[in-house]
């Protein structure tokens, strides 16, 4: 079984895609401060995370996720943006704040899904894609994956089939009060995880760079540039 000890670790990544690291787009829009007024309230009456902070949802409520800190809409949206079918160490009701210790394992990681959906597209172009890195930093008691669970709960294929040991195993610590667990990359051969389920030991979330990630479906290689920091 999965066992616990002491972990600490600044300076995660975690990359997002960039249209999604801002608060709203609706501020930014030209239109009459009654339409945005409008607006803002549908959003807010659709979006998962906005809907869990003011009443909760089936996997997580009010009172775990963040408020009135920089950033706790970001890492709210992590919890309550499960997905329809989870991923590795969450299911389909409860997100996780994933990240990488390194930052080209996150890239690694994050490509990995953009070839998968291109593949699926039948997209064959190579496709250029901009992400927003949060740095965070962890400390306290995690889990890490016994020799069984390292067989049974890193598959690579096929997803989201892959997934289903190793969300058992997430299930079963989470409700036994587990911080989280930290693992080898799948998409990343050195590279080492970390899928955080509580929001409050997400620490000190900043943003760091922005990153321009292209990939292609059937070619290995993954190009990235660093982006230069808006003006103004």
């Amino acid at each position: 079984m999965a066992y616990e000890k002491e972990f600490h670790r600044a300076e995660t990544h975690r990359l997002i895609p960039a249209m999604y690291a801002d608060e709203s787009v609706l501020e930014s829009l030209s239109l009459p401060a009654e339409t945005i007024a409008n607006l803002s309230e549908l959003d807010a009456a659709t979006d998962e995370r906005k809907t869990a902070e003011r009443a909760g949802i089936p996997g997580i409520g009010p009172s775990e996720l963040l408020y009135g800190v920089p950033l706790a809409q970001i890492v709210n949206a992590a919890f309550t943006h499960p997905g329809p079918t989870g991923g590795r160490f969450h299911d389909e009701r409860r997100g996780a704040w994933y990240a990488g210790f390194e930052l080209r394992t996150s890239i690694q990681e994050v490509a990995y899904h953009k070839k998968r959906f291109l593949k699926d597209g039948r997209i064959d172009d190579r496709i250029v894609f901009d992400y927003q890195d949060f740095l965070a930093d962890f400390s306290g008691s995690y889990h890490f994956l016994d020799p069984d669970e390292l067989k049974s709960c890193l598959h690579p294929e096929p997803v989201p089939e892959c997934y289903r040991a190793s969300q058992v195993l997430a299930t079963s610590l989470l409700f036994t009060g587990s911080a989280g667990i930290v693992y080898p990359s799948v998409r990343r051969n050195g590279g080492t995880c970390i899928a955080c389920f509580r929001p409050a030991l997400v620490f000190h979330p900043r943003r760091g760079r922005v990153y321009r990630i292209s990939v292609a479906a059937n070619e290995e290689e993954v190009r990235v540039q660093e982006q230069k920091p808006k003006s103004g």
